[in-house]
């Protein structure tokens, strides 16, 4: 992820759709790649956005809904539910082969359950953040969004998601995933 240049909005809301539309066409490239083998770098681009954006919304947008938003905690309850079973996914991805046709499948799964979590937050979590925040506020959020994802796990860590875990368990996953993907690009 650190070779692509996304222009980021500087406004919470507007920063997480920007990932969401991003996240949707990197599963497109991974998914219609013309050679199996060119899908590895794009997987490990996607997954690495995934790791990073399911944190920073576990450490700083959901605690925000909960806080602010009336039926705050059933509405964050739901998708962490459905971030879990993403992570989970996500997590047995790493382990097959990125050629066979199980990968293709399995991705497709994560894929509409990735795309059916973001349609959830677009539709119930965000317009009533956006409502009760002011646009100041809002760009602090992103700036901490920002922050999170700088700092965040580059792999699923199913079981990780709350914002408590994150922060207690985050830096040094961090760092392990950090140090795995560099070995990894140094050995491939």
């Amino acid at each position: 992820m650190s070779d692509m240049i996304i222009e980021t909005p500087d406004e919470v809301v507007a920063l997480l759709k920007a990932q969401h539309n991003l996240i949707e066409d990197m599963f497109d490239q991974v998914l219609h790649a013309t050679d199996p083998h060119a899908r590895e770098k794009p997987f490990a681009q996607l997954r690495q956005l995934l790791a990073v954006h399911e944190t920073a919304e576990e450490m700083v947008v959901h605690p925000r809904v909960r806080r602010e938003v009336a039926a705050g905690d059933a509405i964050v309850d739901a998708r962490l539910g459905e971030e879990h079973s993403a992570k989970e996914l996500l997590s047995s991805l790493e382990d097959l082969d990125i050629t066979s046709e199980q990968f293709i499948d399995e991705l497709g799964r994560l894929r509409d359950a990735v795309l059916a979590h973001a349609e959830h937050e677009e539709q119930e979590e965000f317009p009533k953040l956006q409502r009760k925040l002011d646009a100041d506020e809002r760009k602090r959020l992103a700036t901490a969004v920002r922050a999170a994802e700088a700092i965040a796990p580059t792999h699923p860590h199913p079981g990780v998601e709350s914002a408590k875990l994150n922060f207690a368990v985050g830096p040094f996953a961090s760092m392990l995933d950090r140090a795995r993907d560099l070995i990894g690009r140094a050995t491939t």
